[in-house]
């Protein structure tokens, strides 16, 4: 990270979410109630940092964007490493992709910054957790730094060394086999090699840990699509006519809905009339959203 970035990273943190309990389930709730930015809104406030440097407004587009930090953070629950520790992690790189952000190249800040974040989580993760665990008893621990002094070579035990070994370090000859395999295998790669196939990188640990059903740009245009789609609503029931839509809003739009019924003996007509008037306005309202 450049000295700009640092110094944006330190003013910019924003939430102390090292402690996990009540202060990581405030910080949850806390930022789900923070707005996400309109495309308009969004670009404006990149102008302002990319042309202006203006820290507000990078502080803006940190704080909206930090829910799909913990969008991407739960998807890395298998590790079984503290979900806080994640999305801080997370909540690092997210900053540096706002500093880097180009307005002009034309994608919304979350599809750029997906890539940051989820480097930083990797990076904590690859430094925190082994696949293997190469030595956690006594006895593991004991083979683990004396079994290299008792090779004689750079290969595999004979089955007499590995009596020898057991023998001198007091632990049985199976103990012996699986530390040498553990020491001389390596953990996988936790991204695949650039020159895997797609059925080869779907082996790796960043292939299937993963948890794509929440990705941060597909969640960014549901929000969008949902409100577009509640605009054009608005506007279709205003075409109805009084009693259409209040029937519309009797039957579906209240918590305590209307029956045919119900709605026939408010208007004076038959369950079946109601029936038709809301079709109708159902109808109505589908070709004016579609």
């Amino acid at each position: 990270m450049g000295i700009k970035s640092g110094i944006m990273a330190k003013e910019l943190q924003p939430m102390d979410v090292s402690t996990p309990g009540q202060n990581l389930e405030a910080y949850l709730s806390s930022v789900q109630n923070i707005a996400i930015l309109s495309p308009e809104e969004e670009k404006k406030l990149a102008e302002d940092l990319y042309y202006r440097n203006d820290l507000e407004a990078a502080r803006q587009l940190v704080m909206a964007h930090l829910r799909f930090v913990v969008h991407i953070a739960r998807g890395y629950s298998g590790y079984g490493l503290p979900q806080a520790d994640l999305i801080q992690e997370g909540n690092v790189g997210l900053m540096k992709a706002v500093r880097k952000f180009n307005p002009e190249v034309g994608v919304r800040l979350i599809s750029f910054a997906v890539h940051w974040i989820k480097s930083e989580m990797h990076e904590y993760i690859i430094k925190n957790w082994k696949i293997v665990k190469v030595a956690t008893t006594k006895a593991q621990r004991k083979l683990f730094f004396n079994l290299r002094s008792q090779k004689k070579e750079l290969k595999w035990l004979t089955p007499e060394e590995i009596k020898v070994i057991s023998k001198e370090l007091g632990v049985d000859e199976k103990s012996v086999k699986e530390m040498e395999s553990r020491l001389t295998s390596s953990d996988m790669s936790f991204d695949p090699p650039t020159e895997a196939s797609d059925d080869q990188a779907s082996f790796s640990p960043s292939g299937f840990l993963t948890d794509d059903s929440n990705d941060p740009a597909d969640l960014v245009e549901k929000e969008n699509s949902d409100n577009h789609s509640f605009e054009l609503l608005h506007e279709a029931m205003a075409e109805l006519d009084p009693r259409s839509k209040e029937i519309l809003v009797d039957r579906w739009l209240e918590e305590q809905k209307s029956t045919l019924h119900e709605l026939a003996d408010k208007y004076g007509v038959s369950a079946e009339r109601i029936r038709q008037i809301e079709k109708a306005a159902m109808e109505k309202v589908k070709s004016y959203i579609s």
